[in-house]
C-alpha cells in the first residue's frame, strides 16, 4: 500500500490548490501573460490588451486598417484629470466604426484611448459618476485621477531626460523609481516598439495648442510639420517649444529620442472635445503622410 499522507499535509495542499485558483480567477496569476490580439476581419479592427495598469486594469488599443503608413492616436495619459481626452479617443474609434471609408488604403490608424485607467476610475468611477475635480493630500493639492494608483506621474515615467522628481505647474511630482517603472508606461512603449508608428498624437487638456517634441537631439524635422499641419487645420495654436517649466521624462520626448515624430494635442478645456476641429487635424497628419 502507498504511505497515505498526514492530515495535516493534505490541509496544506488544499489550501495551496485553493489560493491559486482564486489567484487565477482575480486575474493576478499570470497577469503578464497578455491575450492575442482579436482580429475582426469583416470591419477590419484589431483589438489588443496591450498592458495593465498597477490596479489590473486593461489597456487597450484599437487599430483600423492595414496600410503601410501608421499613425497612433493616445488618450487620457493623465486619466480623470482630462477625461476629456479620453472622451475624444472613444468619438475617434466611433467615427471609424461608422465611416469605413475615412481611412485610404495606404494608411494604418492604432488608438490606445486611455493610458491611465486607474486615473480614470477615480474619476469616473465604476458608474461612471463624476467626483469633485480636486483632492487633498498630505502637503499639496492634487488633480484627481492625474497620477496612477502609485501616484507617479506617468508622463514623466519614460526615457528622456529622465528624473526621479519632476514638475507639473509648480508642484514637485514623482516620476517613478527608474523611467518605465510603472506597467502603463510599459505598456505604451512595448506598443511602440513593437509596431514602429510613422507619428504619435497625445491627446491632452487644457492649454488650446499643438505642441512639437524634444529631446536631446531637438526636435525632428518632421515633427515641425505635423505640428503646424494639425494645428493649422484645428485651429489650435503651434508652439515648438513648452518652456513654461522644466518637464523631464515625458513620453514625446522619449519618442523623439528613438526618432519618431510626436506632437501633444491640448484640448481647449477639461470638459470639451472639440471634436470637428480634431478630425480635421486628424485629417491633416493623414494627408501629409499620404503624400510622402
Amino acid at each position: 500500500m502507498q504511505p497515505s499522507l498526514h492530515k495535516p499535509a493534505l490541509v496544506l495542499v488544499s489550501i495551496v490548490i485553493l489560493v491559486v485558483g482564486l489567484l487565477w480567477v482575480l486575474g493576478v496569476w499570470g497577469r503578464d501573460k497578455l491575450p492575442e490580439p482579436v482580429i475582426n476581419e469583416e470591419s477590419m479592427v484589431t483589438y489588443e490588451i496591450i498592458g495593465r495598469s498597477l490596479e489590473g486594469r486593461k489597456i487597450e488599443s484599437y487599430t483600423y486598417g492595414d496600410g503601410a503608413k501608421h499613425i497612433l492616436f493616445v488618450g487620457g495619459m493623465h486619466g480623470g484629470y482630462e477625461w476629456n481626452s479620453v472622451l475624444l479617443a472613444y468619438k475617434f474609434i466611433d467615427h471609424l466604426d461608422l465611416n469605413r471609408d475615412f481611412l485610404s488604403t495606404d494608411m494604418k490608424v492604432s488608438i490606445i484611448p486611455t493610458a491611465n485607467p486607474d486615473g480614470l476610475y477615480k474619476v469616473v468611477g465604476r458608474e461612471g459618476r463624476f467626483i469633485p475635480a480636486n483632492v487633498s493630500t498630505n502637503k499639496v493639492v492634487l488633480s484627481a485621477g492625474r497620477f496612477n494608483a502609485r501616484q507617479v506621474d506617468l508622463n514623466r515615467n519614460f526615457a528622456c531626460k529622465w528624473k526621479p522628481e519632476s514638475t507639473w505647474k509648480s508642484q514637485k511630482v514623482s516620476a517613478g523609481t527608474k523611467a518605465f517603472s510603472e506597467p502603463e508606461a510599459v505598456a505604451i512603449r512595448d506598443f511602440v516598439l513593437k509596431n514602429k508608428p510613422d507619428a504619435v498624437v497625445f491627446w491632452h487638456s487644457q492649454s488650446n495648442a499643438v505642441y512639437a517634441s524634444e529631446c536631446e537631439e531637438g526636435v525632428l524635422p518632421a515633427t515641425l510639420d505635423i505640428m503646424n499641419a494639425y494645428a493649422k487645420a484645428s485651429g489650435y495654436n503651434p508652439i515648438k517649444s513648452f518652456d513654461a517649466y522644466e518637464i523631464t521624462g515625458d513620453a514625446e520626448g522619449w519618442l523623439a529620442s528613438i526618432g519618431i515624430p510626436a506632437i501633444t494635442v491640448e484640448l481647449r478645456t477639461h470638459e470639451t472635445i472639440e471634436f470637428d476641429q480634431n478630425l480635421a487635424g486628424i485629417k491633416a497628419i493623414l494627408n501629409y503622410y499620404s503624400k510622402i
